[in-house]
């Protein structure tokens, strides 16, 4: 049962992460431009954050760790 809940954990993750990997292609998919993109891009950054923290928290990151775990898992996230 462990290993299940594991794995559905980890199921998640990764598609959260994969999801937020498409948010650039998804604006220029969309043909967002001025506002409306940084609004999109905004928000996908915010999502993916959050998603980056709880991965930050599964693997028990803290202080110095989990800022570059973070900003790295998000700046992978959004495609840069």
């Amino acid at each position: 049962m462990k290993t299940l809940a594991i794995a559905f954990a980890l199921l998640s993750l990764s598609a959260a992460a994969a999801s937020a990997d498409i948010c650039v292609a998804n604006a220029d998919a969309k043909k967002l431009a001025g506002a409306a993109r940084t609004s999109f891009l905004t928000k996908c950054q915010k999502d993916a954050r959050a998603a980056c923290n709880t991965q930050a928290a599964d693997k028990k990151l803290h202080g110095a760790a989990q800022t570059s775990f973070t900003t790295k898992c998000v700046k992978d996230a959004m495609g840069q």
